[in-house]
């Protein structure tokens, strides 16, 4: 038989990967790319040029693996040094929504030269199904998110009338799981009626999704039955057609050291007794939020490394200023540091001393926590946030959401120091000592280096069928 190493380039599969331009999509795509071009598959990595050197550092450095840099459209705001969502406001997100629409005649020119088995596209580009079919290519439509925040909003089922209401979104679609308990609150409700709006005039995040989903080859999903089985049904149920389960894409341990600066100060504390708090790189708080937030981890009287971002172009350091309580950084300075800009999350987790992350629930967080045996307090701020926490927090029974007021999604401090709390002290309880006992179970399946390796050999061989 013929190694992967060694096989014949003729005899390989190839995949192009094309993520929409923002971080949290490009992520899981270069996760994916890594574990195929570990079995044997060849990658070729579309992306926009300000992000090119970002992904290079991250892929897997094989002959049988290249970036190719698109030529981003003339449209106001972006340039090509544009990298993704983290260079543009909120406000301007769709730009790059309507750039991917722009390049389809430079897609097709690169495909028909390129000849893929395989493109793996993402949900803005609803157009590639019938581009790529055209030119005898597979597609395979990539959710990058759970498969309940699927389940939930993107099925043909929810789509019942010509609008989608508040309360309409309150309520699963028609079928979903009767095991679940998964509703949306009021505020979260009204955070979603954004995907039911138009991008320039152009068809809206849920037609994109659903045009992605009916007309690909197949659908690859970022998780597996042990942990959504259900939800996942109920997708197979909605679309038809195969679906390949790759699992949650468990990051590798990250190489390299931690700052010394972060080494030093987090050394001085018990193991697993400080709570590190973070939202990603794009999720961003208000004053208010902020505010409570501090006065929360101030209260629980543990140690905390609390990580704040603001949007592009914000002044981090005036913003923080005007949104931290009066005498909090004096009170706190002992055990609690307030940081804005980028952190080595992945090294910070696996610190001795690190026990919570209290975070936004993006899922690939949730599975660095887990992995680093770090109790999770979940405050989620928007999207398949929401339902990314009650996954853990309701199904999993792996972590426990930050209390919040159903019209708006308040928050006070004591909602925040119930929550971390609840995760972090030891309590005979019964709840306390479930959702320890879950986490663990969790974080030895999601160790399990031959599962995991199965979910791509398998997805791998699923491909060389088709």
């Amino acid at each position: 038989m013929t190694s992967n190493s060694t096989q014949n380039v003729d005899e390989q599969l190839h995949v192009v990967m094309f993520p929409f331009f923002a971080f949290g999509h490009i992520s899981p795509f270069i996760q994916l790319s890594n574990k195929l071009s570990s079995h044997g598959v060849r990658i070729t990595f579309f992306s926009i040029p300000g992000y090119v050197s970002r992904i290079k550092t991250l892929l897997l450095p094989k002959p049988t693996t290249k970036i190719i840099p698109l030529q981003i459209p003339t449209i106001q705001g972006l340039t090509n040094t544009t990298a993704g969502t983290s260079d543009l406001p909120p406000s301007e997100h769709g730009n790059l929504i309507e750039a991917v629409d722009l390049m389809q005649p430079q897609i097709r020119t690169l495909l028909s030269d390129l000849k893929p088995n395989f493109v793996v596209f993402d949900f803005a580009q609803y157009w590639m199904p019938s581009l790529a079919s055209e030119l005898g290519i597979k597609t395979l439509f990539f959710s990058v998110f759970s498969a309940i925040s699927g389940a939930y909003i993107t099925v043909p089922a929810r789509l019942t009338g010509s609008t989608v209401t508040v309360g309409d979104l309150k309520k699963p679609p028609q079928g979903f799981p009767v095991t679940s308990n998964a509703r949306l609150r009021t505020f979260e409700a009204h955070d979603f009626l954004f995907m039911f709006r138009s991008f320039d005039g152009g068809p809206t995040g849920y037609d994109r999704v659903i045009s992605g989903l009916s007309g690909c080859t197949a659908i690859v999903m970022k998780t597996c039955d042990e942990i959504e089985g259900t939800y996942i049904d109920f997708m197979k149920s909605q679309f038809r057609k195969p679906v390949l389960l790759i699992g949650p894409l468990v990051p590798e341990p990250q190489s390299g050291v931690l700052d010394e600066k972060w080494e030093y100060w987090l050394s001085r504390f018990e193991t697993k007794s400080v709570v590190f708090c973070s939202f990603g790189s794009e999720t961003f708080l208000n004053d208010e939020q902020i505010r409570e937030l501090a006065l929360g981890l101030e209260l629980t009287g543990l140690p905390f490394l609390l990580v704040l971002n603001f949007p592009a172009n914000a002044d981090a350091a005036a913003e923080l200023a005007r949104a931290l309580p009066e005498g909090f950084t004096e009170r706190v300075k002992e055990r609690g540091v307030v940081h804005t800009g980028w952190v080595q999350q992945q090294l910070i987790l696996a610190h001795e001393s690190v026990g919570c992350y209290l975070c936004h629930s993006g899922f690939s967080s949730v599975i660095e926590a887990l992995v680093n045996n770090c109790q999770l307090a979940l405050l989620p701020l928007k999207g398949d946030q929401f339902l990314n926490a009650k996954l853990v927090a309701e199904d999993m029974k792996a972590g426990v959401e930050v209390n919040r007021r159903d019209e708006d999604g308040h928050f006070g401090k004591e909602d925040v120091n119930e929550a971390v709390k609840k995760v972090m002290v030891e309590v005979e309880e019964e709840p306390g000592k479930s959702i320890r006992v879950n986490h663990e179970k969790w974080r030895a399946f999601l160790l399990n280096k031959k599962v995991h390796d199965k979910f791509i050999s398998d997805m791998v061989a699923e491909m060389k069928a088709m």
